[in-house]
């Protein structure tokens, strides 16, 4: 792409770590490229970050016809900045806007302009351990019209938020709710797309759940609620005994990137992973019988977020003693140094700007 630049005239500076609450800090920068059918995309340009002009009838905000991603670069300590699996991620991208009939971007047109965004705001970029520039690329559909149909054009749009550790009150083992009422997503829906609608449709057992003192739910099934599906908007690791169990790809559940980045490092540390199906109650069986070791959550803002307690309307239980555990605290530094550049990226995880 040939991307036009434009940069503001009145730069904003970077507050210091402890202030960068996740999502609140942006960067001063945004990249746009417009899409009209039988034109294709056009016109990329990186502007100063403004709000969008949108007709009230348009498609994202009468149908939801919106996609999203979200990655990070990260600050290595020779001052350079480097993306985390931007390809990945592209992958996804694609694949979401194409279940949810949006114009697809090409992974390598997904990966400058990112890049591209990077670099003109490489001063957001910040230093801090367990700090980062988070990158959300957008897809929504603009055409203003009232009929169920895909809109015929569309904007691709990526801004950025300079971000501290997720846990700003320091990393500690969350409590989570069994939600077996609620539906997050349903074979043939949406779930495996990054979709805003399936964010927009969790929050209300979210608030149910910090409502009854707890940090966030574990889906369930949308048909018996039996076996499990993700813990809020991440996916979500068992292990019972010496094995590390993780709900299958069955097209309800987000691919996440951290997600494969898991199950390689496991298989690479010889510890047995299994992709299948987890019941609520072969759980319950584990932690009755001592089987149920540890549990946590993977995600790109989090990265892993260990899981000390599981409540439902049979009872509350303690997971694995209660603190986190020790495969999951391994997978999180190691991840964590992996991102930083503290140790080597045997796997090319890394991509240098």
């Amino acid at each position: 792409m040939d991307i036009r630049i434009e940069r503001t005239t009145r730069p904003s500076e970077l507050p210091s770590a402890a202030e960068l609450a996740f999502g609140r800090v942006f960067s001063d920068h945004m990249f746009r490229l417009r899409y009209e059918v039988g034109r294709g995309w056009h016109d990329p340009v990186i502007v100063p970050r403004a709000p969008l002009s949108l007709d009230p009838a348009s498609s994202v905000l009468q149908y939801g016809q919106s996609v999203f991603e979200g990655l990070k670069a990260h600050r290595l300590p020779n001052g350079k900045t480097a993306l985390f699996r931007p390809d990945i991620h592209a992958r996804r991208f694609r694949a979401s806007a194409r279940r949810l009939t949006l114009p697809e971007v090409d992974e390598s047109d997904f990966v400058e302009s990112v890049s591209q965004l990077v670099r003109v705001d490489d001063a957001f970029v910040p230093t801090a351990a367990g700090t980062s520039l988070y990158l959300r690329p957008t897809i929504i559909g603009t055409e203003g019209f009232l009929g169920v149909r895909p809109s015929r054009t569309a904007e691709y749009f990526v801004i950025a938020s300079a971000v501290g550790p997720y846990w700003q009150s320091g990393r500690k083992p969350l409590r989570i709710w069994l939600e077996t009422e609620l539906v997050r997503a349903a074979p043939g829906g949406s779930g495996a797309a990054k979709f805003g609608g399936n964010y927009a449709a969790s929050l209300l057992a979210a608030e149910r759940a910090k409502a009854r003192g707890f940090d966030q739910v574990l889906w369930t099934n949308a048909v018996g609620h039996s076996v499990v599906e993700e813990i809020g908007t991440m996916n979500v690791f068992v292990r019972l005994g010496d094995t590390v169990v993780t709900p299958p790809l069955d097209g309800t559940i987000l691919p996440g990137v951290t997600r494969d980045c898991i199950l390689v490092l496991l298989r690479e540390w010889g510890i047995r992973v299994e992709e299948r199906v987890v019941g609520v109650d072969e759980i319950q069986r584990a932690a009755t019988s001592g089987n149920l070791v540890e549990m946590f959550g993977s995600g790109t803002a989090a990265v892993i977020a260990p899981i000390g307690r599981l409540g439902s309307e049979r009872g509350e239980t303690t997971i694995g003693g209660g603190p986190e555990g020790e495969i999951t605290r391994r997978l999180y530094e190691t991840l964590r140094d992996i991102q930083s550049g503290a140790t080597e990226d045997w796997h090319g995880w890394l991509v240098p700007m």
